[in-house]
């Protein structure tokens, strides 16, 4: 079948007329008024097949031979025509053999080092394909390749067990490959650095842990999380005057923060002890821990007693009330230590209660108070 060069017509249109409802660009060179009655040359370029003459065409790009076809008669029109459709293609569902053939792969991950470019090896039958797998395997998985990839594993399984989200795991990854590639803990236990990086982390999206819950997750004393803490803020605050950029943890917007205060946590407890209206419970017991913190009795205490205490004051005081011991069971603290955290908030309860919350304004009642 031979093939024809296209034949490019010029037609000559009647006169131009607008629909109703339909806008028109009109190109600023044309002088001539569309009253006139004149007529105007259509410089569209069409592809008429030269045997039929059909108008329109009957036209069918063939993209496994890279012609353009005339679909009623076969002339070929057209030669090396561009394959435009996605080649986002898998068969790896249909085949047995477990092999993908797509001719994709997985986006470049920022938390590795490398051009992550390099070819894998799949698995085969037979001796000689096992061995050229665990030959490519040895030449590519470096040490610190490993080192990292275990390093994440066990920031997901911490941070899944405690229900952080992905975004301060990502995070905490990152966190821990800036002090893999400066040498940071050189010699240090990874389990230290890692449990550093996820307390880090939480303190920066605002969603902090204490020391006390992150040595029973980790179990990592709380004196060597401190230690690495500190040196991981001394490294980002480094970074941020050094304004390194081009990663998705802005460490240029690092903000030095101080201890974890009391109305920070009262959020988190009031969620776990499954109030009739936790939201309620949770504004009433941060204000209350806001307010008790700068009384003398209660200075110095740890903020997870002061919090315990105001989440129990709050909950006897709207008629909800929780004893010590289901509060101490979601703080972490025994009952003891909220029970002497809350005489010294008794004495003071008409300053620390607010008008709004008591009745008949509202729900509130300080007769509800215990003693004790």
């Amino acid at each position: 079948m031979a093939t024809v060069a296209p034949r490019l017509e010029p037609n000559f249109a009647a006169p131009i007329q607008t629909l109703p409802n339909q806008s028109q660009t009109v190109n600023p060179s044309q002088t001539q008024n569309e009253s006139d009655g004149g007529y105007k040359q259509n410089l569209n370029q069409r592809l008429l097949c030269p045997d039929c003459n059909e108008d329109p065409p009957n036209l069918v790009e063939e993209f496994s031979s890279g012609d353009m076809v005339c679909g009623s008669c076969g002339l070929v029109l057209g030669d090396r025509i561009i394959d435009t459709r996605s080649e986002w293609r898998t068969f790896a569902n249909d085949d047995q053999g477990n092999d993908d053939p797509s001719r994709v792969g997985d986006a470049a991950n920022p938390l590795l080092n490398g051009s992550q470019l390099e070819t894998n090896i799949g698995f085969g039958e037979g001796m000689r394909a096992r061995e050229l797998h665990r030959a490519q395997s040895r030449i590519t998985n470096d040490k610190a390749t490993k080192t990292l990839l275990t390093a994440y594993r066990d920031i997901t399984q911490f941070c899944d067990a405690i229900h952080i989200p992905k975004t301060i795991q990502d995070s905490a990854k990152h966190i821990f490959k800036m002090t893999e590639d400066k040498k940071l803990f050189k010699g240090k236990p990874q389990e230290a650095v890692v449990a550093g990086c996820i307390f880090i982390a939480c303190r920066q999206a605002k969603a902090p842990r204490t020391f006390r819950e992150i040595y029973s997750l980790t179990r990592v004393s709380k004196k060597e999380i401190g230690r690495t803490f500190k040196v991981l803020e001394k490294m980002l605050q480094s970074s941020r005057d050094e304004n390194v950029t081009g990663s998705f943890l802005m460490v240029e917007n690092y903000e030095a923060t101080g201890t974890t205060g009391a109305a920070e946590l009262c959020a988190r407890y009031c969620n776990n002890l499954q109030f009739k209206n936790p939201h309620l419970m949770e504004k009433i017991s941060k204000v209350l821990a806001e307010k008790s913190s700068s009384l003398k009795d209660l200075a110095g205490r740890s903020p997870l007693s002061i919090a315990a205490a105001s989440i129990y004051m709050a909950s006897h005081l709207m008629g909800d009330a929780k004893t010590s011991r289901d509060i101490a069971a979601v703080a972490g603290v025994s009952d003891g230590t909220i029970r002497t955290a809350y005489r010294h908030m008794y004495p003071s309860r008409r300053e620390l209660i607010e008008p709004e919350w008591l009745h008949p304004k509202g729900a509130g009642r300080i007769e509800n108070l215990p003693s004790n």
